[in-house]
């Protein structure tokens, strides 16, 4: 990394933070209603008023009870970047009314989030709906600014993360999952996005090269049905001579060799005979072939009969191990497939999966929102018809209450002064809207889930960024945790999430004083 300072100019310089991946996201990466606000707040003279918003989900997605959070480290490396150029103060200049004045300009000018902090779950946890993701504080006009890249960072990216979780729960953890989907993607960010975080969400591996440059993630490929068709005959392959896997010996003829092989077999022609007849040829020299692909077709039985033959094979030709030769699954397989192919049986040891995963076929967005909890110290609340839309106001805690068995029992938040839960001390934890629905809790263990990831000033401690795979490994740990009635696919039980019971007075204290009072005539 090349020594730069992230932060305000005049401090000492931090670490630096390199920008996002994808360089279309800029601070120009925003509903123009952001920019129109920022103008009436700096017109008003709100501008440095301090804000704090909470950016959370209301309803975790694909029918389930719980949600990947991902997207954390793109949100961080944009803040710590966040600057207009000459060419962005054009563009906003030629977008907003002719009445805006110059020192608007000088204003977006001057910002760089050096007043901003973010508080958040680290990523790669396992999420509940109204617990805050992240909280962000610093002037209104300049949080302002954020929401929409921080919805859209965290949106697709949890929700990819979550789809690739539920694929991994049902595969189980014997199998390879492998993030086949770059050409099915919603464009090229898409498919970038899709191979990070469904390898966050427990994928093995992915076929997109892009992506195994930028992040590190292994690569895995087949071949297409092209390549095989493309040659007419044997005769075609010029090049017939194959030396030893330890270089003693060279087969002059190998093609020759594989078809010695396959009259040896005596079935009839297939793919699976050919591609045995191949792997014992290659097996004489040394080398071990990789396995099969199953594209179409009844899979369940396909992989029992491959088994079978590879199982014959090992057994006919004294060749170890080639009964376990590795069976791989394709051909638009999603959640449901996967269940129907445990239940009906199978001996696919890795399975490809695109469309359905990296387009979020089941679902198409999480549903992330951005709400102001608090102005100038002043708590504020959404009000709405639709209970589930009332927000939960002021600057919170929020905490990951533990029973004996080790499972996450209740996530409770509490009002920033309040003193935190504690191990073996019983909390009363209510529902935020519901009076009845309330229980006392005897934690085990206590989590303070949000963290600082960007305190403003680099003179200020705050948490790393950690290495892709240290989310992963994070999330498949996280996962392991959760209760199994919380995950399963079907009818899956609610994981609670509540408050404590001030603030749950202070909340409905404060829905009765905004609330307007009806007149009946």
């Amino acid at each position: 990394m090349e020594a730069k300072a992230n932060g305000p100019k005049g401090e000492r310089p931090t670490p630096v933070i390199d920008g996002p991946t994808n360089p279309m996201v800029t601070p120009l990466l925003t509903d123009l209603y952001q920019f129109t606000m920022a103008y009436a707040y700096w017109k008003a003279g709100k501008q440095d008023d301090k804000a704090v918003f909470d950016l959370f989900f209301r309803k975790n997605p694909f029918g389930g009870e719980y949600t990947v959070f991902a997207g954390l480290e793109e949100c961080i490396r944009l803040i710590a970047n966040f600057r207009f150029t000459e060419d962005d103060l054009s563009f906003i200049r030629a977008s907003l009314p002719c009445a805006c004045e110059d020192g608007f300009l000088d204003y977006l000018r001057g910002i760089d989030c050096s007043d901003v902090e973010v508080y958040a779950i680290s990523e790669g946890t396992v999420v509940f709906p109204r617990v805050p993701l992240m909280r962000v504080e610093g002037p209104v006009a300049v949080v302002q600014l954020l929401e929409t890249p921080f919805v859209n960072l965290i949106n697709y990216a949890s929700l990819v993360a979550t789809n690739a979780a539920r694929h991994r729960f049902v595969a189980g953890k014997s199998k390879l999952l492998l993030e086949f989907g770059l050409r099915r993607a919603q464009g090229p960010d898409g498919g970038i996005g899709a191979s990070k975080y469904s390898y966050i969400g427990g994928f093995d591996a992915t076929s997109n090269v892009a992506a195994g440059r930028l992040f590190g993630i292994p690569l895995r490929g087949t071949h297409s049905h092209a390549f095989v068709s493309s040659f007419m005959s044997p005769d075609e392959i010029i090049e017939k001579s194959l030396q030893s896997r330890d270089g003693s010996t060279t087969c002059e003829d190998f093609v020759s060799l594989v078809q010695t092989w396959l009259s040896k077999i005596q079935v009839l022609r297939s793919g699976v005979a050919n591609f045995c007849a191949v792997a014992l040829a290659l097996s004489e020299l040394g080398y071990k072939a990789v396995g099969i692909r199953l594209d179409s077709g009844d899979l369940a039985y396909l992989s029992c009969e491959a088994r079978k033959f590879f199982c014959n094979i090992e057994k006919e030709f004294g060749v170890a191990g080639f009964g376990k030769t590795s069976i791989t699954a394709s051909n638009d397989l999603n959640e449901e497939t996967l269940d129907a192919l445990n239940k009906q049986g199978h001996e696919v040891d890795a399975f490809g999966i695109g469309t359905y995963l990296v387009t979020c076929y089941a679902q198409a967005a999480l549903g992330c929102v951005f709400k102001l909890v608090e102005i100038n110290n002043q708590p504020r609340i959404k009000l709405s018809e639709d209970v589930s839309k009332v927000s939960i106001p002021c600057k919170k805690r929020c905490y990951r209450l533990y029973g004996r068995e080790g499972y996450p029992l209740v996530d409770i938040m509490t009002g920033e002064n309040e003193p935190p839960p504690k191990v073996g001390e019983r909390i009363l934890c209510r529902h935020p809207f519901y009076e009845s629905k309330r229980a006392y809790v005897v934690p085990q263990q206590v989590e303070e889930l949000l963290k600082c990831y960007w305190p403003g000033s680099p003179l200020k401690a705050r948490e790393d960024l950690p290495a892709l795979k240290d989310i992963r490994d994070r999330c498949i740990k996280q996962l392991e945790l959760m209760r199994p009635d919380h995950m399963r696919r079907l009818n899956p039980t609610p994981y609670k999430v509540s408050v404590s019971a001030k603030l749950y007075d202070f909340i409905h204290f404060l829905w009765l004083n905004e609330a307007p009072v009806g007149e009946l005539q």
